[in-house]
């Protein structure tokens, strides 16, 4: 058996972290619309959250934030200028389109990519697709960068193949890990990969919200990963229209344990019998499911349960669930933690977390986190100034209480001094990561 384990790639919240309420279908994003946001609070509140796991035996790595606002963006929609002009012009005519150009969206690294481990992928290589997220402007942008990012990371093309986004085209809407689950007995063996997809690449949307990722994509992405043991799942038409954007929303598996809400999948029945037979002779798969009558789907929403992270710790044989505060502060979503726990199934044990400001723009913990299952040798062909350890860790709570802002209102976004402070921030820790030259525009 090949010896692996399941690295987490953090997002590291950016300086411009807002509350603009980018995300149609997003209810906690909407919601918190034009609050004042603490960018400071949320870059220290994600730190804790890589400390935790890191300590808990985990590996844990640090991607970097994107450069924000992005000036490249706006100079390419028609606004000229000297930077600080470009930004005071877009505020005026346009403020909208600053907001996009500000997003700290990136920070969620659920939606950075799709991920083959090795195990599973036809070459024997982990295999990446950044996604495409075209369905959202401000994160449409994202893909270069990230491409870029995890290619610093995973340098080695030997072992990782980092391949461009999929054409930014409607019907290759493509989300990302969000909507994607992989079951196995052992890390470093082949398992099943779930991909949830919301709409057919030619299907028209009738919905409030978009369907943002296409079932056409996720085909795609298996191709070119070769990925093996691939189940494709509708999901639920209903849960997209109640505010379930992505499907880690309402379903978060690990090992061989899928803990999911009964609204997750247009035909969860089906579902389940296709990883069964995508597990034949390799595992048997456990399926928590958790009713609308023990948390109706507008508690698990608000409370992000299934945002949670479901994580296989050293030397534990129960799964141990990394939850938001909410999920304690919601009466439905912690009992049904409790029985979960208490039932002697996959699940062991809880641990709670704050993320509070990532939780008001719509991102729990796992939202935060790109999976990666590694062998030994491919941990040891990362980039190891992103190796997320006790020294990192109170480094970068040095650069951020440094850099980043405790206040950040919608009308801060237009003061061309945030531009600078973002730049010196992210040029700093370029070094720090060990990033490489130019690795942002402004560096070129």
């Amino acid at each position: 058996m090949t010896h692996a384990i399941e690295a987490n790639c953090d997002g590291l919240v950016g300086p411009t972290h807002s509350f603009a309420g980018l995300a149609p279908g997003n209810l906690a994003s909407e919601h918190n619309k034009g609050d004042a946001s603490n960018p400071r609070s949320a870059v220290l509140e994600g730190l804790s959250k890589m400390r935790l796991l890191a300590d808990l035996g985990l590996p844990q790595f640090v991607l970097p934030p994107h450069e924000r606002p992005d000036v490249g963006f706006l100079r390419a929609i028609g606004f000229a200028g000297a930077d600080a002009r470009v930004i005071e012009t877009a505020a005026r005519q346009a403020p909208e389109l600053l907001n996009t150009a500000c997003s700290a969206s990136a920070m969620w690294a659920a939606n950075a990519a799709t991920v083959t481990p090795s195990a599973d992928a036809a070459d024997g290589r982990v295999h990446f697709t950044p996604a495409n997220l075209l369905t959202n402007l401000h994160r449409s942008l994202e893909g270069p960068q990230t491409t870029r990012a995890l290619r610093r990371l995973f340098p080695d093309e030997a072992r990782f193949a980092v391949h461009d986004p999929l054409p930014a085209a409607p019907g290759l809407g493509d989300e990302g890990a969000a909507n994607h689950v992989r079951l196995c007995a052992e890390h470093g063996e082949p398992g099943v990969n779930l991909f949830a997809w919301g709409r057919e690449a030619w299907e028209t949307w009738q919905g409030r919200f978009p369907a943002r990722q296409t079932l056409q994509a996720f085909e795609a992405v298996a191709r070119r990963h070769g990925a093996g043991g691939a189940v494709f799942a509708r999901q639920a038409r209903a849960a997209i229209e109640a505010g379930v954007f992505h499907n880690d929303v309402v379903c978060v598996g690990a090992r061989t344990c899928l803990f999911f809400h009964e609204t997750a999948f247009e035909d969860a029945a089906a579902v389940q019998a296709d990883i069964r037979a995508a597990a034949a002779g390799k595992f048997e798969p456990q399926f928590v499911e958790i009713s609308s009558a023990d948390l109706p789907l507008a508690d698990a929403i608000r409370s992000y349960l299934f945002n949670s992270m479901l994580v296989s710790l050293p030397g534990e044989d129960r799964l141990t669930l990394i939850a938001p505060m909410e999920v304690a502060e919601t009466p439905t979503a912690k009992a049904a933690v409790d029985r979960a726990i208490a039932s002697n199934g996959p699940i062991g044990a809880v641990r709670y977390v704050d993320v509070r400001q990532s939780m008001r723009n719509g991102g729990g913990p796992a939202c935060l986190r790109l999976r990666v299952a590694l062998t030994d040798a491919e941990l040891a062909a990362t980039n190891p100034a992103q190796r997320f350890d006790a020294a990192l860790h109170e480094r970068l709570i040095a650069w951020a209480n440094s850099h980043y802002r405790d206040r950040l209102a919608p009308a801060d976004l237009a003061d061309p001094q945030l531009l600078v402070e973002s730049r010196r921030a992210l040029d700093e820790l370029t070094g720090i990561l060990d990033l490489g030259p130019e690795f942002y525009p402004f560096q070129r």
